[in-house]
């Protein structure tokens, strides 16, 4: 099954689908239906079958398969509050230089901890650009904010799109002159590099669209080095070939990468092939998703004692809480005291920023140190 469509066409999306494959408890069977009711499940085949089933705690089935604790009422759907940084329809404007255009609710497969998980369970389409008007409109914004230098595609995954909807995006930025780059947000790389590797138009696409001064950029998000497949180094590769500069960002997630051998392991191997470790990104408490969480002083130590063992090309990333209020780097603990500095910020005035709290092992995100 070579064609990424045939992928998404035969993606596990039903229970009906799941006992085809695996025998599971009746209980965790009922359980896991219950779960799928609030927010699907989608799975490509190439994905599932990097799951190991005779390990009840697989990192790779932890991040996709469903479990009881989704039914949790605790937490948020917005649990950054993007509701008040939506400018226009699908477009996120929240510092400065940078816009964020949603213009897709679909990916390739779902992540349990997804932070934008209300585009499925609300149904909101109304938040994304889907119609040549609304990217008119989003466009018209950015032409009128010189300050956007540049534009993140986000959802969902662009990389759903057709290739003739997204080639119409990036030509409308690229008429820009103040846009001088583009950053695509996208697990496809972890969840279909098929996508990539067999499809030579959408290649073509991007490879047009780059242009010596003015790039874009694939941030991309594995959280485990099993993710890190022949198939998606190869789609990693092939990208590199045609210019796209390649950052990734990897969520902390409780029971799948919650340890120093795991991120040292990640973040080494992405440095070999190419890919430089961005953010690790501490878990939202995005409602049905918190049980990834880890504690921030947990969070901070892993990353620490990660570093330990890792070349300074794997070791640029920063531990971030994308809150409200900005990216909140997690900075040192010392004597009691947690410290952070504001690596961006809705504040533009707070940008820079360096302070203190009181240190709280069971602080899970920024508003529980308050």
């Amino acid at each position: 099954m070579d064609g990424w469509k045939d992928q998404l066409r035969n993606s596990i999306r039903t229970m009906d689908d799941l006992k085809k494959r695996v025998n599971l408890p009746q209980e965790e069977e009922k359980r896991l239906a219950e779960a799928i009711e609030i927010f699907p499940m989608q799975i490509t085949p190439y994905y599932f079958n990097l799951i190991n089933w005779d390990d009840p705690d697989d990192p790779i089935r932890k991040e996709v398969i469903p479990v009881a604790d989704e039914l949790s009422v605790a937490g948020s759907l917005d649990p950054s509050l993007e509701s008040t940084i939506t400018r226009l329809r699908g477009v996120q404007h929240k510092y400065g230089p940078t816009a964020l255009f949603l213009v897709s609710d679909m990916c390739s497969s779902y992540c349990r901890f997804c932070f934008r998980r209300r585009l499925k369970v609300e149904g909101k389409t109304d938040q994304i650009i889907e119609s040549p008007e609304h990217l008119k409109n989003a466009l018209e914004y950015v032409k009128e904010h010189k300050e956007i230098d540049n534009v993140l595609l986000s959802g969902g995954d662009p990389l759903m799109l057709s290739n003739g909807w997204l080639d119409t995006i990036l030509n409308g930025l690229r008429d820009i002159e103040h846009v001088r780059m583009i950053r695509i947000g996208t697990r496809t790389p972890v969840y279909l590099p098929q996508r990539i590797i067999a499809d030579e138009e959408f290649r073509s696409i991007i490879s047009n669209h780059n242009r010596e001064d003015r790039r874009i950029y694939f941030v991309v998000h594995f959280n485990h080095v099993r993710e890190l497949t022949e198939e998606a180094i190869t789609g990693l590769r092939m990208l590199g070939e045609i210019g796209v500069i390649l950052r990734n960002q990897t969520v902390l997630l409780r029971g799948v990468n919650d340890n120093p051998e795991t991120i040292r392991e990640l973040f080494n191997k992405l440095s070999y092939v190419g890919v430089t470790p961005y953010y690790l990104f501490q878990c939202r408490p995005i409602k049905g998703g918190k049980y990834f969480q880890v504690p921030l002083a947990e969070g901070y130590r892993i990353f620490e004692d990660a570093k330990k063992g890792m070349s300074g090309l794997a070791k640029t990333a920063r531990y971030i809480m994308s809150h409200t209020t900005g990216k909140i780097a997690t900075v040192g603990i010392e004597d009691g005291r947690f410290y952070f500095k504001y690596h961006q910020a809705k504040n533009p005035e707070d940008v820079g920023r360096f302070f203190s709290l009181p240190l709280k092992e069971d602080a899970y995100w920024f508003d529980d140190l308050m």
